[in-house]
């Protein structure tokens, strides 16, 4: 049974990222809206990443809060972007899912 729904739930958010990517390429047509869509990128980046290594490591907010020592209200904010993390709250997040920080400057193509 709980097989079943994590297929229908990824089904799903297939289909939302379809719809939204869609949505963004008609989007991103538009000048102003490309410029502020690709300011935001970095921040984008940060909040995806923390909240992709916390699935990977298998760990919901609440129990990445009890291992990190950071309250599951911040994470959540970390996570949709509400709230800006310092580095050290970076380390503590990844020594919490045990896993590498990395912070790279990649050229501009």
């Amino acid at each position: 049974m709980l097989t079943n729904r994590l297929i229908l739930f990824f089904e799903k958010e297939v289909e939302v990222m379809s719809d939204l990517d869609e949505l963004t390429k008609e989007l991103m047509r538009d000048e102003e809206f490309r410029r502020e869509y690709e300011a935001i990128q970095p921040e984008l980046n940060i909040t995806r990443a923390i909240f992709d290594a916390r699935i990977r490591s298998g760990m919901t907010e609440t129990q990445l809060s009890k291992r990190s020592g950071i309250s599951q209200a911040d994470i959540s904010r970390l996570e949709t972007g509400n709230r800006n993390p310092s580095l050290n709250l970076l380390k503590r997040l990844a020594n919490a899912m045990n896993v590498t920080l990395r912070i790279e400057f990649v050229p501009n193509i």
